[in-house]
């Protein structure tokens, strides 16, 4: 599905603290987006957000969305989500992270990591060989990267390196 995002619009996640949530936001603001969230607990995850300057709130509340245009949500929001609610009443267009993903990394040549086992260390391995060789790929990973000190990069290369799994 294609969504089209305008410049004007400012991107709502719920649960933003998470780790592929946190990653797809990351990627999100360095592409340009305006971005905020919110999630229950201050995090690692949350701080790097924070650093990067997105807004993050903490806890769920309809005054969060007071900004938002769009929303994305994660697959541990529940159906009677503060937010999620005040959403619909709002007809915001809302969007499960796995839709906003792949409409993000359409224009890129995927390498898709999924399974049980072993994924953000698979995903973390094939990022390194395509930085390494110079190609400078996206990364949307489940952990942090030792050699980027992070969970996401935005790369210029034509490479997309994604974690996936069952959102």
């Amino acid at each position: 599905m294609k969504i089209n995002i305008a410049n004007n619009e400012v991107i709502h996640f719920i649960g933003i603290g998470g780790i592929g949530m946190s990653g797809l936001a990351q990627i999100m603001n360095n592409m340009g987006f305006a971005i905020q969230g919110s999630d229950l607990n201050h995090s690692k995850n949350t701080d790097r957000l924070i650093k990067a300057g997105i807004k993050v709130y903490f806890g769920h509340d309809q005054k969060n969305l007071k900004e938002a245009t769009m929303v994305v949500i994660s697959s541990a929001i529940k159906k009677n989500n503060k937010e999620l609610v005040a959403s619909k009443n709002k007809k915001l267009p809302i969007f499960k992270r796995g839709e906003m993903l792949a409409n993000i990394v359409a224009l890129k040549k995927n390498i898709v990591i999924a399974g049980s086992h072993g994924k953000t260390t698979t995903t973390s391995l094939i990022a390194n060989i395509l930085a390494e060789s110079g190609l400078d790929p996206t990364i949307i990973n489940g952990g942090i990267i030792n050699s980027l000190k992070n969970t996401a990069h935005l790369g210029k290369g034509e490479w997309a390196v994604i974690e996936s799994d069952e959102s």
